[in-house]
């Protein structure tokens, strides 16, 4: 029988995702096979956090290349980016939390990658007069991060209704986020 790899990591990001502590026993469980099939793939929990971390990264920057961001307005691009990112969402809430991915020197370009796009997006927005100059590119891309990852944790323990995802993050960002006509 030959392992999918895609489907092991994606069992674990399931397990991860609702219990982050979960041991790489629970892991092989949740994906149907032995421990030491586990390991023989993933040497460790390191290198299973670090294959999720390039599996959030790949999904990531699928959903940004899907919301177009160069397109229409401001409000549409990021309507279409967190329809995009929520099949994901809660990988990439699991991620964030990761310390190791983020201490040192090897963190991974993607991270990079993906933030500089999201800036970008947050930057035109500001330069075409509808989202605030006040606040920084840099910290509107950390307050969508903040409510992707807050709002696929609401979800998944039932404080927010699936279908309600999108909408919420959207027009809480897009509430602090728009200017105002008297800016």
């Amino acid at each position: 029988m030959t392992l999918d790899r895609e489907q092991v990591l994606r069992s674990a990001a399931a397990l991860l995702t609702h219990k982050s502590t979960a041991t790489m026993d629970e892991v092989a469980k949740a994906a149907g096979i032995g421990r030491a099939t586990l390991h023989r793939h993933f040497a460790g929990r390191d290198a299973l956090v670090k294959a999720l971390e390039d599996l959030g990264i790949q999904e990531f920057e699928a959903a940004l290349d899907a919301a177009r961001l160069d397109e229409g307005t401001s409000d549409e691009g990021l309507r279409r980016l967190i329809a995009a990112v929520e099949p994901s969402a809660g990988l990439l809430s699991f991620l964030v939390t990761e310390n190791q991915l983020f201490e040192g020197d090897q963190v991974n370009e993607g991270w990079n990658r993906a933030d500089a796009r999201v800036s970008a997006f947050f930057r035109r927005g500001q330069e075409r007069g509808e989202f605030r100059i006040d606040l920084t590119p840099a910290w509107l891309t950390e307050a969508l991060y903040g409510l992707i990852g807050t709002g696929a944790w609401a979800v998944q323990v039932g404080r927010v209704a699936t279908q309600d995802f999108q909408y919420m993050i959207v027009e809480l960002l897009l509430g602090g986020a728009r200017r105002s006509v008297e800016q």
